[in-house]
This record gives structure tokens, sequence and C-alpha cells, in this order.
């Protein structure tokens, strides 16, 4: 080695472990303060943050990053301490009630919940449904497909009728659609259908349920049907409307022009060979039997159709025609022909149709027909008939 190189060396080792010696210590940590131990705050702060965003439950998932300057902590948990009990304060009255949060006090007064008379039968119906498969097992599919799949009475209604009136150039996805957004868009039709399921289970004593009529009688299905074609004709949907009647006439021998006015509370009972025209009205708790025509005169267009009141009865096989008023709680016998206005609370019969009583003394009923479905009182003041 040479001599330069060695006291190069020498050298260098000298000052390395001078500067050793000579550099300033390191400085020891700075001493524990409260703030190293204060947890993190409740939520973090938000600059700029919207007067509501205090009232979002985040907090529990935000956490406070590491501090290392002990004056800073201090001065930063002071504040954060500050805006956590002035807001604290704020959600207290602000925010909505949580269960996993602290409650709120509301000053707006509950109301009760709205009574719904289509969702208690609906939920009838669904019980009555399940009782019928644990009777019937073979028929769990129908059932299921028709009821238990639902979660509405309108949702089953419009997939039932759909499968009834559809074929191969109207499909039953159409047709679903369609009713279902008629019926959801006018509550007024499921409340009339509540009222008719209702009229079938009371009136007719061959009705075992509310989803026996639901499911099989025709002229329940066709009232429902003509309520969804009503809506359509007066929407300005003539020829959907008309299409909808004719199939409800090929499937169910009902044939009801879509521009009749139908009330509430209707049983159609039986109802094969039924006849409404376009421009008759049928009040409400109606009770009509099959074969019943309420036609007109002739080709004569405008009003000409009958209308029939509150709570009247029209026997099997009348005909009422031309724009003439039934009175309210009056009674047609079977096989009537009715050409003049039937006053309220009598009864009429006959062809041509007469007034038991006669026409200045009729006899006055003291009860709707339209729900007793009496058809033979007071048959001896009219007739002394015998076999």
């Amino acid at each position: 080695m040479s001599p330069s190189l060695s006291t190069n060396s020498s050298l260098y080792i000298s000052l390395s472990s001078a500067s050793h010696f000579l550099s300033p210590p390191t400085p020891p940590p700075p001493p524990m303060s409260a703030a190293n131990f204060l947890p993190p705050p409740p939520f973090p702060l938000i600059k700029n943050h919207h007067p509501m965003s205090t009232c979002v439950h985040s907090s529990r998932t935000a956490e406070t990053p590491p501090h290392t300057n002990p004056t800073a902590d201090d001065h930063h948990h002071h504040h954060v301490f500050a805006a956590a009990a002035a807001a604290a304060t704020y959600v207290r009255f602000c925010r909505p009630n949580l269960p996993d949060l602290a409650s709120c006090t509301t000053t707006k007064k509950e109301l009760p919940p709205t009574p719904n008379p289509a969702g208690d039968l609906w939920r009838r119906m669904r019980d009555e449904a399940t009782s019928d498969v644990d009777q019937e097992p073979i028929l769990s599919s129908y059932y299921h497909t028709s009821i238990l799949s639902h979660d509405s009475l309108e949702c089953a209604l419009a997939n039932h009728l759909s499968l009834k009136l559809s074929d191969l150039t109207l499909p039953t996805k159409t047709l679903s659609d369609l009713f279902l957004t008629v019926l959801t868009d006018d509550q007024e039709i499921i409340f009339a259908v509540n009222d008719d399921l209702t009229a079938v289970k009371e009136r007719d004593p061959a009705c075992i349920s509310y989803v026996h009529c639901f499911l099989n009688f025709k002229g329940f299905l066709a009232v429902q049907s003509h309520r969804i074609a009503h809506k359509l004709w007066s929407n300005g949907r003539k020829t959907l409307a008309l299409l909808i009647q004719s199939r409800v006439s090929e499937v169910f021998a009902v044939d009801i022009h879509p521009g009749a006015k139908i009330g509430r509370g209707i049983l159609l009972d039986h109802a094969t060979g039924v006849v409404v025209g376009e421009t008759a009205v049928i009040g409400d708790n109606v009770s009509i039997l099959h074969n019943v025509t309420l036609g007109g005169t002739g080709k004569i267009s405008g009003d000409r159709h009958p209308k029939i009141g509150d709570g009247v009865l029209i026997g099997a096989g009348t005909c009422v025609l031309g724009s003439v008023r039934i009175g309210d709680g009056a009674k047609i016998g079977a096989g009537s022909v009715v050409l003049k206005e039937v006053p309220a609370r009598t009864t009429a019969v006959g062809n041509p149709a007469k007034l038991i009583g006669g026409k200045e003394n009729p006899v006055k009923l003291d009860k709707m027909p339209g729900l007793t479905m009496d058809h033979t009182s007071h048959i001896s003041e009219w007739s002394d008939y015998v076999i």
C-alpha cells in the first residue's frame, strides 16, 4: 500500500469516528399526553358539507388518521369535540328514527293506517287457496299459478283474465301487462272487484269460497273484464276495448258493450246469455240471472238502453228494452218483457210486464231484492196459477 493511500484511509476513519461523537443526539420522544389516548371522533368532519349531512348515519365506519404533532392533536380534538357536541344536538332534532341510533322526537301526529278491504280479502283468498291445496294436492300447480305466486289481488286478476282471454294472436303476456296497468292505475276498479266478490259469496249459495268465485265464476270474470274494457273505452282506446268485449263474449258467453256503465256489488248468477247494450247503466248491488237482455228497441242511435237502479233483481230470461228506468229496489220476474218504467220497490212480472198490485196501488217491497234474492214473494197477488 502506498503511503498516500494509507494516510487518506486513516484520515477517513478518524473523521467518521469524530462525526459520530460530534453529531447532536437524537431528541427523545415527546411526552405522552391525554390527546394520544383520545378516541377518534364519532364521525368525520366534512368541510363545506350540506347542513343535513349530519343526519346520515355513516359515522361507524369512519376512522381518524394518525397524528404526529401533540400540539396539533390537542387543537384538532378541541374542535372535533366541539363540533361533535353541536352536531349531536342538531341530530337529535333532525334525523329520522333509526333502530340502532338515538330516537328523535316527532311533532307530527301519526295517523292510523287506512283500512284496505281489498287487501284483507286477498289475504283471506290466499288462506282459502292454501287450504284447498292441502285438501287436493293435485291442484297445487293451478293454485300456485293463479293465486299463491302473486302478491296482490290486481296482479292475480290480471294474470287470470289474461290466461282466459288470450289466443294465438293475442299473447297472454301482452294482455296481462295491459290489464295490470289498468288495474294499478285505477284503484276504484279493485274496490269494485272486492265488492263483487263479496256480493257473489253472500248472495249465491252455490259459492263455497271467495277463491272459488275468483277462479271459476264466469259471471264474476266477465264483469271484471268489462271494467277493464270500459276504462279503455273511456280513455279513447275503443278498438282495444271492443276486442276485449269480443273475447269475453266468446269465452264466457256474456256480451257487455264496453260503453255500458256498471256499479259495484254486481252478481251475474250463471251469466250465460247476458247481453248489455252500449248506453245501459246498472247501479250498485244489482243481481241479474242468466239470459237477461238490457237492449234497445231498434236501430235508433243515442241513448237507447235501460237504466237499472240500485238493489234491483232481474230474473232469468228477462228482456228490458229501450231507455226505460227500473227504480231502486225493484224486482223483475223471470221471463218478463219490460217496455215501460218500473217504479222503485215494486215488482213487475209478465209479457208484457205488469206491476203486482196494479198501476195505481202497486205492492211495495220492504227489502232490497237485489240483496235478498227473493224471486217469489207476493206471487199470489199476481196469479192464482197452480199445477
